[in-house]
């Protein structure tokens, strides 16, 4: 053999090495021109006429100064037929063109690729089916978002909140609006709201404000108890008092005063607009004889009075009565 398999090259035929001053055999001579055909025959040739029938390891690498088209299987630096293994890391500084199926060891079956930290491709956990969602105009089926963030959906633009909120619709329900128009919900409290299944909700233009109660020419307004007392027909102050100060009963009076003999001052809390208002003054419990009325001193106090008409002298009423009406 001419190689000792680490690729040294032996001459090991018979006469040699030859001895000076004798006569080279053509035995000898025949066996060497042999022995080097076979070592010629067993190393490369550089123009390609050889094929290697093992493995070539190269301990410093392969360099090619060739600049060709690497887009095909018939071109570039390297052909093989076969399969190329790479013990280590592979770089490729510009494109690589792979035109057939690349298998990754590293990465798990049937999953997502992406990127790590260092820009290697790494297995991530798929969700779902179907195909990849790219940042743009995107179409997804019956998918279930978590903690989403949006800005609007189908047309319909969203408003993040500060914190959070939550929005819920019963299983089975719609909500739908009618007209282009804004609706805008205002609660400084949790809020439980149950709606007809039909109607009409009001509004604040629906109620009655203090001009249409004292104008009472409107029908189709409401009346909330904090203004139903403007309407003309409504009485402003009414009260049931003794001569003591006593005040049985009463609306809109701040206080009474016993200011002489069969005399009841009456202030009123809310005053009216003026003294063009009506009192009606009225009592028992003084005996026979006895007279009642009433007189207004200001838009915000009223007298009530008690006379005896068989003395022909004032006298307290053990109880009285009064009513005015007009405008506040």
């Amino acid at each position: 053999m001419s190689y000792n398999g680490s690729g040294t090259f032996q001459i090991n035929t018979s006469g040699q090495p030859v001895v000076a001053g004798t006569v080279i055999s053509s035995t000898a001579f025949n066996a060497l021109t042999a022995d080097l055909a076979t070592g010629l025959s067993t190393a490369i040739t550089k123009d390609g006429q050889t094929t290697t029938t093992a493995r070539i390891p190269f301990a410093a690498g392969i360099n090619s100064s060739l600049t060709t088209d690497s887009s095909s299987t018939i071109t570039g630096s390297i052909i093989t037929a076969g399969g190329v293994g790479i013990a280590k890391a592979l770089y490729v500084g510009t494109t690589a063109n792979i035109a057939g199926t690349t298998n990754l060891a590293g990465l798990t079956a049937s999953s997502a690729v992406a990127t790590d930290a260092s820009k290697n491709l790494v297995s991530v956990t798929n969700t779902g089916t179907g195909n990849n969602v790219l940042a743009t105009s995107p179409t997804l089926v019956t998918p279930v978002l978590g903690a989403a963030t949006a800005t609007s959906v189908n047309k319909l633009t969203l408003t993040a909140p500060a914190t959070s909120a939550t929005l819920t619709v019963a299983d089975g329900a719609t909500l739908a609006t009618a007209g282009a128009f804004s609706l805008t919900l205002t609660a400084t409290a949790a809020t439980n709201v149950t709606l007809p299944t039909t109607g009409t909700l009001l509004s604040t233009a629906d109620v009655a404000t203090q001009a249409n109660q004292e104008t009472a020419t409107s029908t189709t307004t409401l009346v909330t108890p904090g203004r139903q007392q403007f309407h003309p027909s409504a009485a402003k102050a009414w009260i049931q008092c003794n001569n003591n100060g006593a005040i049985a009963g009463s609306y809109n009076v701040a206080s009474i005063a016993d200011t002489g003999a069969g005399v009841v001052t009456v202030t009123l809390t809310t005053a009216f607009s003026s003294t063009n208002y009506s009192v009606c003054g009225t009592g028992n419990g003084g005996g026979g004889g006895l007279f009642n009325a009433a007189s207004i001193t200001s838009a915000s106090v009223f007298t009530l009075l008690a006379f005896n008409t068989v003395t022909q002298t004032a006298q307290d009423s053990g109880v009285y009565f009064g009513v005015a009406f007009g405008d506040q």
